[in-house]
């Protein structure tokens, strides 16, 4: 029993690091305003189910860094990130939710009830 925990532990360790790495070059890059490497680095987080990569996704599309506005997939990632928690995907969601029609909130908050983490 011991030995597997410990391989449990080494195995979690282990998937962590690479998603961390991507996490963190995502940060450098939206830091110096490569929006597009950020994406990229922080979508298959996001969609791991990544609250705060998820966020970020949410933050980048609400605000057309790199991309087009597209509320309806800001409001998505942003929903997603306050369901587990996150106050600033929370607080970011209600503003973006003020600019949005009636028709493109339900939009979002159907495709997050729909939405389930990719798996690995």
């Amino acid at each position: 029993m011991t030995r597997q925990l410990i391989l449990m532990a080494a195995l979690i360790v282990g998937l962590a690091v690479p998603a961390w790495a991507g996490f963190d070059e995502g940060m450098a890059a939206y830091e110096r305003g490569d929006y597009e490497t950020a994406l990229r680095e922080w979508r298959p987080l996001a969609e791991l189910g990544d609250a705060d990569a998820q966020n970020n996704l949410g933050v980048i599309y609400s605000f057309g860094l790199g991309v087009a506005y597209d509320y309806v997939q800001g409001h998505l990632w942003l929903s997603l990130a306050a369901a587990q928690g996150q106050e600033e995907a929370r607080k970011y969601r209600d503003l973006v939710e003020k600019k949005m029609s009636s028709e493109q909130i339900a939009e979002a908050q159907r495709l997050a009830r729909e939405w389930k983490p990719k798996v690995e």
